[in-house]
């Protein structure tokens, strides 16, 4: 696939996506979001990549959303603009394959947006995280969906109300990212924490990523009939069924993930 403003490598069995708009701090375009979906369908129906990397071209993850598109009077192209980013961040939960997000400088608004909605997320000691709408009149309210399940609401309302830049060891501490790391680090600690989970059956990591999405927002009771459902059925799959008889022979699992 050709792409003006990301780049996409794949390295053995981890997919790379890198935003590649240096000069606007990789800020999310319409022409950068709908490049994203078309790249994740594409992730989506592969068989060849178990994890995606999401990371960022230059100094700063991502400024959020390009404001030089969001100055006009036709109110369609603000409603594309939203509509757009929301399937891209619904879609790196629904995509079979975990999503790390590899966080430098700053990942503010809808970038703060993007590190929350990614699965996982590693972040260098320096990286800074935000949501200052509030500044420019415009409450980030999308952001807020992503960011409120991943930090709570107190501690998402301040980030929403005050626009301050939290650090990355409070990213940390308040469940945003999962590890801080010196910058030299970052890009090696991300391969090998993509490394570790593409040891696992791509199978059953999309089953298990689809189930904890599903059951997250339900009760507890109805969370656990359809967390027994799912486990009850991943027993019968052929990489279910391999894994436990390579446990009881003392073998490595030979994984054909499906």
């Amino acid at each position: 696939m050709e792409f003006q403003n990301l780049k996409f490598e794949k390295v053995d069995s981890v997919g790379i996506i890198t935003l590649n708009r240096p000069e606007t701090n990789n800020a999310l375009s319409k022409s950068l979001l709908d490049e994203m979906n078309s790249l994740l369908v594409s992730i989506a129906a592969s068989r060849e990549m178990k994890v995606i990397i999401i990371r960022a071209a230059g100094k700063n993850f991502c400024a959020g959303h390009d404001l030089r598109e969001l100055t006009g009077e036709n109110i369609n192209v603000f409603n594309s603009v939203f509509s757009t980013c929301s399937e891209m961040m619904l879609r790196l939960q629904r995509i079979p394959q975990p999503v790390i997000a590899q966080v430098q400088g700053i990942a503010i608004a809808a970038g703060c947006q993007l590190v929350a909605a990614c699965d996982l997320a590693i972040a260098e000691e320096e990286a800074r995280f935000g949501t200052p709408g509030v500044n420019l009149g415009v409450f980030c309210s999308t952001p807020a969906v992503s960011i409120v399940r991943s930090v709570g609401r107190k501690r998402a309302l301040e980030m929403l109300f005050t626009a301050r830049l939290i650090s990355a060891l409070e990213a940390e501490q308040w469940g945003l990212v999962n590890r801080v790391v010196p910058a030299e680090k970052i890009e090696a600690e991300t391969m090998a924490l993509a490394c570790q989970i593409a040891k696992a059956s791509l199978s059953c990591l999309a089953i298990g990523k689809k189930a904890f999405y599903t059951q997250v927002n339900l009760s507890d009771m109805a969370a656990y009939d359809h967390a027994s459902n799912v486990i009850v059925n991943n027993f019968f799959t052929e990489d279910g069924r391999e894994g436990v008889t390579a446990f009881l022979e003392k073998r490595k699992p030979v994984w054909k993930n499906r």
